[in-house]
């Protein structure tokens, strides 16, 4: 059991070893278009040159197969011939020799046909194996060379015949060969069987060298053509990565940047194209944003003109809302009306100043250190009327004791403030918790209703400016549409980031996540978004944490990020 074990946790070690290379691998090969061409091309050739190869080599073999059979069987049969008249000569002369100096004769005289390079041997065996007749051979090649399978055929068939096979020598060596057989008789000694075996050694190194010039032919084939796939592949991937870059850099802001022409091919038109389009889009976001420059200046200009008007408005207002008593009730409730809206348009000329500051990016920070936790008390108290209005309970809870942080008091209070409310709002008579906590990197802030909630996809436009969820609700308490914008403004000016989390019929959750001191970094916020009883589920991206919620029906999430605004 212990040595299976430790056999096991070998191998466990050796695949986690060969886990990350295969990952760069898998990697390398998704992210690299010349790789996947090159690679491609290299296995595709590699297929076709085996394919070839292997048919080239299986012609030359067979034609030289074909060739050495042929011819050793033309020789057989001639040596077959020339046996037999050596036998009818020495049965008609005067003195007939011995048997076994009439077997030397006939294998003698076969063997003097083979030439000094020997390209074949003889063997002359009886027909029937273990008879006492003469047996001979030539250049101490065994008898053992002869199987069975070749000596039964021609018995059977009386016939010549051929097989291929090793040919063995007595002192223990053989080679590939062809071993053609034919029946002999010798009418003094009996049935006998004349066998030819052609050694293949030539052949057999013509094959060799035909297989070692395909090799080497097929890698140096292989090599070249992988070398002319990635120079090919790159002049065409190199105008395609310089297009990447520069589509990379314009993403980025550097709207100058051009991809470099040359020639007159494809290539060089699409960098064209690639360059006139850029152009294109230069000129229209230099279009836009003037236009948003004036836009911008337009709404500061007419946000400080009519200061003045409004002033002059507001006091003549003041006095008749003062003096309504002494009206009649018509003018009186016009008066109260009048208070009323002049109030909410000074408070949007007021947020219209604000959002102009930050499209300026003149805002700054006022920064010193004070207490969140009272800050959130205060608001509270500040908003008790309104709750108190729409039967609304509001808790709050303070998850640590110690919650001094350094910030901008003033805007942190008006995001807060922007939070509670719209919580009391739209949470129809149900409680608003409101929990506070701080580490020693951040701090956070949320606000739970659980009211109306949010739609799918709503969260990620809840902070867009004049947005509604439903324009056909009544506003219970004014309200100039900026509300949200400009605390999500406010946030980022900090280094924050303010949150949304909503599900229909389940109420919403906003979370304010800030650096403990204004403008350092922190990695995440003290407190959860998502609801106990809701999954969420964070991923990591370059731009921060970007939250889903999941139950059913599924929930909807969003997060504002300190730098890119909507993720």
């Amino acid at each position: 059991m212990t040595t299976h074990l430790h056999v096991w946790h070998h191998i466990t070690q050796s695949v986690q070893w060969a886990v990350p290379p295969f990952r760069w691998i898998k990697a390398k090969w998704r992210s690299s278009l010349l790789l996947r061409i090159t690679a491609i091309t290299l296995m595709a050739s590699a297929l076709v040159l085996t394919v070839l190869g292997f048919s080239l080599l299986s012609k030359v073999s067979t034609g030289l197969m074909d060739t050495k059979q042929q011819g050793s069987l033309s020789e057989a049969t001639a040596g077959h011939v020339e046996a037999q008249r050596v036998i009818e000569a020495a049965g008609a002369a005067p003195t007939a020799p011995s048997p076994s100096r009439l077997v030397d004769e006939v294998v003698a005289n076969l063997a003097s046909r083979s030439g000094s390079h020997a390209q074949f041997d003889v063997l002359l065996l009886a027909a029937v194996p273990g008879q006492l007749l003469p047996e001979r051979g030539t250049n101490l090649v065994s008898t053992a060379s002869i199987g069975v399978d070749i000596r039964e055929v021609i018995a059977a068939t009386r016939a010549q015949s051929w097989v291929y096979g090793p040919i063995k020598y007595i002192d223990g060596t053989s080679v590939p060969g062809l071993i053609v057989g034919s029946p002999l008789r010798i009418q003094s000694l009996g049935e006998y069987t004349l066998y030819y075996l052609f050694p293949l050694t030539q052949e057999q190194q013509t094959l060799d060298l035909v297989r070692g010039s395909v090799l080497i032919t097929g890698a140096l084939l292989l090599i070249l053509l992988t070398v002319i796939a990635r120079i090919v592949t790159r002049l065409v991937v190199n105008p395609v990565r310089q297009a990447a870059r520069t589509a990379a850099l314009l993403a980025e802001g550097q709207l100058s940047e051009r991809m470099p022409v040359r020639g007159e091919d494809e290539l060089a038109q699409l960098a064209t194209t690639f360059n006139d389009m850029a152009a294109s889009l230069q000129q229209q976001i230099k279009q836009l944003e003037e236009l948003s420059r004036v836009q911008q200046r337009f709404v500061a200009d007419v946000s400080h003109e009519l200061r003045t008007p409004l002033t002059t408005v507001r006091m003549a207002a003041d006095l008749m809302f003062e003096n309504r008593a002494d009206f009649d009730p018509t003018t009186a409730r016009a008066a109260e009306l009048l208070q009323n809206q002049l109030d909410r348009f000074e408070e949007l000329l007021t947020d219209l100043l604000e959002i102009s500051r930050f499209d300026a990016g003149v805002a700054s920070l006022d920064i010193d250190s004070w207490d969140l936790g009272e800050l959130i008390k205060r608001t509270v108290e500040i908003a008790e009327p309104l709750a108190l209005r729409t039967h609304t309970p509001v808790e709050i809870t303070l998850v640590t004791d110690a919650n001094m942080i350094t910030a901008d008091r003033r805007r942190i209070y008006r995001i807060v403030r922007n939070l509670v409310e719209n919580a009391i709002e739209h949470s129809e008579g149900r409680k608003v918790v409101i929990s506070v906590a701080v580490n020693d990197e951040a701090a956070g802030v949320t606000v739970r209703d659980f009211g109306v909630g949010l739609r799918p996809g709503e969260a990620a436009l809840v902070f867009n400016r004049f947005w509604r969820a439903d324009p056909a609700r009544a506003r219970t308490m004014g309200g100039t549409g900026l509300g949200l914008s400009i605390a999500f403004e406010d946030a980022r000016l900090h280094g924050g980031w303010l949150e949304a989390w909503g599900e229909p019929g389940q109420g919403s959750c906003f979370r304010l996540s800030l650096p403990r001191i204004a403008r350092s970094s922190f990695s995440e916020s003290p407190l959860p978004l998502i609801p106990e009883g809701f999954i969420g589920v964070e991923s990591s991206t370059s731009s921060g944490l970007v939250l889903d919620a999941v139950r059913q029906p599924p929930a909807d999430a969003f997060r504002f990020g300190p730098r890119t605004g909507a993720l």
